[in-house]
């Protein structure tokens, strides 16, 4: 990593893995490579430098982002295009770009560090900001929305499902009954509800309390998982033969749902009892990791934020008809 990076502190997470993982798809003259989620750059940086003849195509639906990561990455000139983009946009912006496969992508999903890192965001629940947790500011609604106008059973819902909360019912009764007496807008009354609302005897477990509630509503703001549902069938389409998917997930319904796309790809879809499958019924995805890749100890101590990431690797070992 450049020393002299605008953003120093900013450690990649399992960036040399990633490398290695993408490294054979991608070391040959003319490849491109399609950085999912940008963030600060620091994967792109790496890639650029790490493999001096490929040309990277990078997107982030957060402007700032974008910009703090061009500045980044402007050493690299045409080699880096950088788009206002979420990643499930990815096939309009290859088509756009006149690229029709790429050799490689890599999705490093949840929340950037300039976006736990800058208080203003409201993403972090251990420290008093506005509520806000959209990835985009220039659209959308934001999770203080969310808590003011929602109905007791949405809210209940997306802290089911998007937080795998058990006390999903009972925080989501609280709210209601809190923003009756003032809506709310920052973070810390929400922290001190949700910790109101969940008996002692769990709060004593699992760290913060309000973590999930939090994982819910920044869900739920950024549409994550729909987007997150498009996205990884759009980039394996965009994958060349040969072509290397990387994706990192960082909570167990990301995962869940990268690995049913990857293993799909990777089963035939032959009836069984067939003497022989025809091409077309054939695994056109081949898996490179057994089931999901873990943070080493060591990463983990240097970089906290690397706890609780998954790692997949698939390549594209056929054309399939599109």
């Amino acid at each position: 990593m450049s020393t002299d990076s605008p953003t120093p502190r900013h450690i990649p997470v399992m960036l040399e893995r990633c490398l290695d993982a993408l490294a054979p798809a991608i070391s040959a003259p003319g490849a491109v490579v399609v950085d999912a989620t940008l963030g600060l750059g620091g994967h792109s940086e790496a890639l650029l430098t790490r493999f001096p003849e490929v040309r990277l195509v990078a997107v982030d639906r957060d402007p700032q982002a974008l910009k703090l990561s061009g500045e980044r990455l402007a050493r690299f000139g045409d080699r880096a295009t950088l788009v206002h983009a979420v990643y499930d946009e990815i096939p309009r912006v290859l088509d756009e770009l006149g690229i029709p496969a790429v050799q490689g992508v890599l999705f490093d999903l949840g929340v950037s560090s300039m976006q736990l890192d800058e208080a203003d965001r409201g993403f972090a629940y251990a420290q008093d900001a506005p509520l806000d947790m959209r990835m985009d500011q220039t659209r959308g609604i934001s999770a203080a929305e969310v808590l003011n106008t929602y109905s007791h059973g949405d809210l209940a819902r997306i802290l089911k499902v998007y937080g795998e909360e058990r006390f999903a019912g009972k925080i989501a009764s609280a709210v209601l009954r809190e923003r009756e007496k003032e809506p709310f807008s920052t973070s810390a009354r929400l922290v001190e509800l949700v910790r109101n609302a969940i008996p002692a005897a769990t709060r004593r477990t699992g760290g913060n309390p309000a973590k999930r509630t939090f994982q819910a509503l920044r869900i739920e703001v950024n549409g994550e998982l729909e987007v997150l549902d498009r996205a990884i069938p759009g980039a394996l389409d965009a994958l060349a033969v040969g072509g290397r998917i990387v994706v990192m997930s960082y909570q167990s319904l990301e995962d869940r749902l990268v690995k049913q796309y990857l293993q799909a790809g990777a089963t035939s879809t032959a009836p069984p009892g067939l003497p022989v499958i025809p091409e077309e019924l054939q695994p056109w995805l081949k898996l490179l990791t057994r089931g999901a890749e873990l943070a080493t100890e060591e990463e983990i101590e240097e970089n906290r934020r690397a706890a609780p990431v998954r790692l997949r690797v698939a390549e594209r070992i056929r054309e399939t008809r599109r």
